[in-house]
């Protein structure tokens, strides 16, 4: 790509050697670090997180579409999530046939029924994209899914311009190093964290991040903890068993974990089946959806971000039904949609069955499973998307039966592969064609006042409460009826990975961290 990586720097080896060393040393200077996988639970050994040696070309328009339509998802979701009638609809046909989503939507129904959800919503989204190459040869955005649950490397992506920087002016390249865009995920999300935390309203209260048993990449947590330890907000670090042994409700549904009153939970665990090891986890997730406390997310913005809801509005018309009104933020989000297609028995389905089997190649088979895309985002899964020939084979097995409505079949990306070194922990240096994939942080908060000051506070808590809503700034200020008071574009991240690997994430050692070079 033009104005890229000069092809000489490209294939001079003493220098990439060089370059190789001089930038492991810079992302450990700047902390872009992952324990070893032989002690993930121990900080005393330490590695650099898997990186490109060098950053990225990318189309600046591309990039800027992605950003600009980022605040539109953010409604998007938050208003999917409030419209049970809707996600009933579209998760009727796949909680027949998939157990875990089942499972999350019994939850969401129980706390319906026990007479709604917290009124303060906070949400920290990605959205990710590839850049399908058109018939003109063109780059065209192209999302791959929204994560709504534990969207990671928001931390670590903070800390990778400095690394891309010092690789580029070491290179002699010091007018592309000028081109690596200031990133801080970090700060955006933590900001909307503390905003949630203020207005649920107890100084006391903390921020609990539910984590993993495997916390090999709690350095991107400790990214975000640190900015709200900044803020003077306290964090702590829980497990689902830590919730079932120690967690409570109070009359007021205040959430209690080891005698700690609970303002926020993060959710940085609880996307796959095997996160929940045993009924006392899933005892421990409806006692916190059944809290006080603000979930991100809480159970409904979890089914917001299931596959089948993304195949569904890409139907005509869905997005209109939330953007009544608003052709153009319409416009906006349907023109990064690839095909989606329905597998639910009936005539639509069938057809998508016979169009799959007939050219297997030109799509990818997802279950509905966080961790699905081309790049995934979880923490530490492998993915679970289905190509090619293997369509066919899971396909062939489940054509006549309702088992296929656990799967939703989408386009192909054909993203242009480009050249670049992958640096990890002993690992051989090599030049490899690359894809690279695209994401976009965003961040919101929704709330209202009525809603905060009357029916989950318990009346000591009143003036406190009111004190801190009327503290936020004039231009976020929450104002009668449910309201947005935050929503932004908070940031991006760009993972790569060799073109040989279908599936895998970073933390799975498949994908690695990168820079847009914006041209």
């Amino acid at each position: 790509m033009a104005q890229g990586i000069p092809h000489n720097v490209m294939m001079n080896t003493t220098l990439i050697r060089d370059l190789a060393d001089v930038a492991k040393d810079a992302a450990l200077l700047k902390g872009v670090l992952m324990r070893i996988q032989e002690t993930p639970n121990s900080s005393e050994l330490v590695t650099y997180a898997p990186f490109t040696l060098f950053p990225t070309p990318v189309s600046k328009g591309a990039f800027l579409q992605a950003l600009a339509v980022q605040t539109h998802y953010n409604t998007l979701v938050d208003k999917i999530s409030q419209d049970p009638d809707f996600l009933h609809k579209a998760l009727t046909s796949t909680i027949t046939v998939d157990d875990f989503t089942a499972r999350l939507f019994g939850i969401y129904q129980q706390v319906l029924k026990d007479g709604g959800f917290q009124p303060i919503a906070l949400g920290l989204n990605r959205s990710d994209y590839m850049l399908d190459q058109g018939e003109d040869g063109s780059p065209c955005l192209k999302q791959i899914e929204i994560n709504t649950f534990a969207a990671s490397f928001g931390g670590l992506s903070s800390r990778m311009p400095d690394v891309h920087r010092q690789i580029l002016k070491v290179a002699g390249l010091h007018e592309e190093s000028q081109r690596i865009l200031d990133n801080n995920p970090a700060v955006g999300l933590a900001r909307a964290i503390a905003k949630a935390w203020e207005l649920y309203g107890s100084e006391k209260a903390v921020i609990m991040f539910l984590v993993e048993d495997s916390q090999r990449n709690i350095f991107d947590q400790r990214c975000i903890e640190n900015e709200l330890w900044t803020r003077n907000i306290p964090t702590i670090r829980k497990q689902f068993d830590d919730i079932h042994k120690t967690g409570c409700l109070d009359q007021d549904k205040r959430l209690f974990v080891d005698g700690q009153e609970v303002a926020v939970v993060y959710f940085r665990n609880g996307y796959m089946p095997q996160n929940y090891v045993s009924e006392q986890a899933w005892d421990a997730r409806l006692m916190m959806e059944r809290s006080l406390a603000v979930k991100c997310p809480d159970i409904r913005t979890h089914l917001a971000g299931t596959k089948k809801v993304q195949q569904i509005l890409a139907k005509p018309g869905v997005l209109e039904k939330f953007f009544p009104d608003q052709p153009q933020v319409v416009e906006q989000i349907r023109a990064t949609f690839a095909g989606l297609y329905s597998l639910d028995m009936g005539p639509e389905g069938d057809k998508t069955v016979e169009m799959a089997l007939a050219a297997p190649d030109r799509f990818v088979l997802k279950p509905q499973r966080e961790g699905g895309a081309i790049l995934p985002r979880s923490e530490s899964y492998l993915g679970n998307n289905i190509y090619g020939s293997e369509i066919c084979q899971v396909l062939e097995g489940v054509m006549e039966s309702k088992e296929r409505m656990a799967y939703i079949l989408m386009d192909k990306i054909h993203p242009v592969p480009l050249q670049n070194y992958l640096l990890r922990r002993d690992t051989p240096l090599k030049i490899s064609n690359c894809l690279s994939e695209l994401g976009v942080f965003g961040a919101y908060v929704r709330t209202s006042v009525e809603d905060v000051l009357s029916p989950f506070s318990p009346p000591e808590d009143l003036l406190v409460r009111k004190s801190l809503i009327q503290w936020h700034s004039d231009d976020c200020r929450p104002r009668k009826g449910k309201d947005m008071v935050m929503n932004e574009c908070v940031g991006h991240l760009l993972r790569t990975k060799s073109s040989e690997h279908a599936d895998g994430g970073v933390a799975a050692g498949v994908a690695v961290l990168d820079n847009p070079l914006l041209v």
